[in-house]
């Protein structure tokens, strides 16, 4: 009896080809697509995993309340971690402190710099301790974590071991130099760290190290000091953290004054939540909500329904066809059961089919995945998990696909069988197929809904005026030290006598950047301000260079230290001033330092990433933070511009390595995953469609199959092709209407709460639904009007012959 229904089952599938192409590939589409979110869902998901007591581990940031709100910082005190190993014995306590960006120098037996062999390291450079690595457990080729117990070591990992000295075994006992300053020895090699981790070490030297130059990391030992750089973890038992999280407030309430206007408390965050959570950040490249997640996952479940719908209309329509041949099987004696069964064992191959296509389709997509997420490492289609994952899908797609066609065609009545009296209203489910069809084109609607407002709104970021000249730019980026400030002048002076350089000014960042360097202030001889003021410092060219605007006032003179300052507009009008011009002659103070004189009120410039509003802005010149060489170019020849530029570097800096970028391209950076979410919603919208399109192109020829002879005789009596036309497609619009009405308020609410994650942000207008609704309705008169107008023009003598 199997290898009846199996021949059987094949067939029907050969018999009604068009048909079960349709379904074939509606299905291998949707699985294809789950697949492929699957892996990405599944890659995120692993973040920081790797490590085998992940559950145990604990970040500590701190929670910061004042009278603007709540603020997060990823770091805590530098006198914390003491006091920390002090009061809470009975737990390891491991820190480290960021040092990316700094350069590494390989050094010969001699202690002399060897040529050409030296590296700025982006990503990956820390400082840490022992008890770091007693808590992240990381696989070690050579030594353990106590080989960092001494000041001056370090350890590789195997790949930038390699990279430096050939192979990693050679590396141990070489030595180097960090920032053309501090000399250290290779103690020790790691083995590379997993990509899915935001701890992914590169080169880590010593705790004890950044302990004897504290100033140069920017530590203080002092509790009113906090930055992001300096951050401390804990590996609590289970059950030890409700408790903890008590402990850590009452520690925290000890150290810090109880006048302060700042509130701040130590907390814990769950390391298997770092990844997710966008308010702390983290070392990865990047972080992502679990709220995405579970969109992307949603637009997985909502394929895959769609191509199920797909399956289901067209096999009900189809079952009229199948009338003759099952009325026969129940007069010769075959049951319900078997009959039910006969049909799933054709929806089973059909899925079967769409299976194997799909696992093709989606392995040649997989290389592609890095456009459209931030996966750097190489994935694989054929992990165990993901096959079971798509195998399960099949199961399910099986039943749910099937099982209704099933029921309907295994309870035909053999009588009106026989006679040829099924018909789409005998059989039912016409509301069913219509509510499907609705279904389908409002998940699509949504989608296409989504897509134009997430490509309008980063179009609105890429083009929005940031209030300073972001274009042509370039920015050499340096860990600088006495010896470059010193050469600095001179530098310049070289710069600005290249023909395509127009400015030159060093920083400490750009206008816009993701530097939040905050303090507290006094404005006038008052009281300090219950809000922090934030930082930026330059020289004087800093606001030529960057093409920043003033409101009142001008610029302070040339100086190596901070004497009078700039201001921003945001901060004039949050101390409460009537213009701009009101600010210059008064005074401000930064922490406990001298007055200072504002000269100057800029307009206001967007001070980080459009999803933040514009903060309160102080400007000065300080020459010790200058680790930026920012360069406008002349538009004309940018890289001949740039070669030329680096020579100037390597002229009067040629032990010190930089890091090149343009101010538009690293600003683009900020919206790196907005974008990315953006294609993939252009994708999957554009699969939704596919999907939608594939089952309303079956539905439309089941329809004109079924009704040849009606549309025949309305021909014979004077039916013009639009009318017929109109036939066909206005069932289909109206359904379209109807789906346009449920999807319109799901995708307003979804995209607007997205688009709460931007200060700066487009309105969802009336326009934006108007176009997804106009587009879908042409698309759906495309896929419907082919067969529409092929029905019209068709010969009605042909078509009325029989009768």
């Amino acid at each position: 009896m199997f290898t009846t229904y199996i021949k059987t089952a094949w067939r029907n599938i050969i018999r009604n080809k068009a048909f079960a192409a349709l379904n074939i590939f509606g299905l291998a589409t949707g699985i294809a697509a789950a697949m492929l979110l699957f892996v990405v869902i599944k890659y995120e998901l692993s973040y920081n995993k790797s490590f085998p007591n992940y559950k145990e581990v604990y970040h500590l940031y701190t929670h910061e309340k004042h009278s603007e709100g709540i603020g997060y910082n990823p770091g805590v005190p530098y006198p914390a971690l003491q006091h920390l190993r002090n009061d809470f014995k009975d737990v390891t306590v491991g820190a480290f402190v960021s040092a990316s960006g700094s350069q590494i120098t390989l050094l010969s037996d001699d202690s002399t710099a060897i040529a050409n062999k030296k590296f700025i390291e982006e990503t990956g450079m820390f400082f840490a301790d022992p008890e770091f690595f007693q808590i992240f457990q990381y696989k070690w080729l050579s030594g353990n974590g106590n080989v960092l117990e001494a000041p001056n070591t370090v350890a590789l990992t195997r790949s930038v071991a390699e990279k430096y000295y050939g192979n990693w075994q050679s590396a141990v006992g070489k030595l180097m130099q960090i920032d053309n300053a501090i000399p250290l020895r290779v103690t020790g090699i790691l083995e590379d760290v997993p990509v899915n981790t935001d701890y992914n070490l590169s080169v880590v030297a010593s705790f004890a190290t950044v302990k004897n130059n504290l100033e140069r990391y920017d530590l203080h030992d002092e509790w009113g000091s906090l930055g992001s750089d300096f951050q401390v973890f804990m590996s609590l038992p289970p059950g030890r953290e409700k408790t903890m999280a008590s402990q850590l407030v009452d520690f925290t309430r000890k150290r810090y004054e109880e006048n302060s206007n700042t509130v701040r408390t130590i907390m814990l965050q769950p390391l298997a939540e770092v990844h997710y959570d966008a308010r702390l950040g983290n070392f990865a490249d990047h972080t992502i909500s679990m709220s995405t997640i579970w969109t992307l996952g949603l637009i997985g479940v909502f394929i895959l329904v769609m191509a199920c719908i797909n399956f289901i209309n067209l096999s009900t329509a189809q079952a009229i066809n199948r009338s003759k041949e099952i009325g026969i099987r129940k007069v010769l004696g075959g049951q319900r059961s078997s009959l039910f069964w006969q049909v799933m064992g054709e929806t089973a191959m059909i899925v079967g089919i769409a299976f194997i296509i799909a696992i093709g389709i989606a392995a040649a997509c997989l290389p592609f995945i890095s456009h459209v997420a931030s996966i750097k490492e190489e994935l694989t289609l054929f992990a165990p998990v993901t096959l079971l994952f798509a195998l399960v899908i099949a199961v399910l797609i099986t039943f749910l696909s099937g099982s209704y066609p099933a029921l309907i065609v295994s309870g035909f009545k053999p009588i009106l069988a026989l006679k040829n009296k099924i018909t789409s209203a005998t059989i039912g489910g016409i509301s069913l197929r219509r509510a499907l069809v609705i279904v389908q084109f409002a998940i699509s609607q949504a989608l296409i809904i989504g897509t134009i407002v997430a490509v309008t709104q980063m179009s609105f970021v890429k083009t929005a005026d940031l209030g300073f000249n972001k274009e042509a730019v370039l920015v050499l980026s340096a860990s600088a030290d006495s010896t470059i400030r010193a050469r600095q002048p001179a530098m310049k002076q070289d710069l600005l006598n290249l023909s395509g350089v127009e400015s030159v000014s060093f920083n400490s960042d750009a206008p816009s950047s993701d530097n939040n360097w905050a303090t507290n202030f006094a404005f006038d001889h008052q009281d300090d301000k219950d809000y922090a003021l934030f930082l930026k410092f330059g020289d004087a060219d800093y606001f030529k260079t960057f093409g920043v605007q003033f409101a009142a006032g001008t610029g302070y003179a040339a100086t190596d230290t901070i004497k009078d300052v700039v201001i921003n507009e945001a901060l004039s009008k949050k101390l409460g001033l009537a213009s701009a011009q009101d600010a210059i002659g008064k005074d401000i103070r930064m922490g406990r330092q001298q007055w200072r004189k504002i000269v100057g009120v800029v307009k206001d410039f967007k001070t980080n990433s459009l999803r933040e509003e514009v903060k309160p802005m102080l400007i000065g010149a300080r020459k010790a933070v200058y680790n930026n060489t920012a360069i406008k170019i002349k538009s004309s020849n940018l890289a001949a511009t740039k070669e030329a530029i680096q020579k100037v570097w390597d002229k009067h800096l040629p032990a010190y390595a930089n890091v090149s970028f343009y101010v538009d391209e690293n600003i683009e950076n900020f919206y790196r995953q907005e974008t990315q979410l953006s294609l993939l919603y252009k994708i999957f919208a554009g699969i939704a469609i596919f999907i939608s399109c594939l089952g309303l192109y079956g539905l439309v020829s089941f329809m004109a199959a079924q009704r040849k002879k009606e549309v025949g005789v309305r021909k014979v009596l004077g039916a013009s092709v639009g009318n017929i036309v109109y036939l066909f497609s206005k069932e289909f619009t109206i359904l379209i209407l109807i789906a346009f009405v449920i999807a319109a308020p799901l995708a307003w609410y979804i995209m607007s709460n997205w688009l709460n994650n931007f200060a700066y942000r487009i309105h969802i207008g009336v326009g934006i639904f108007a176009a997804a609704m106009l587009l879908t309705i042409l698309l759906a008169w495309l896929t419907v009007g082919y067969k529409s107008v092929k029905a019209a023009m068709a010969n009605p003598v042909k078509s009325l012959r029989s009768e």
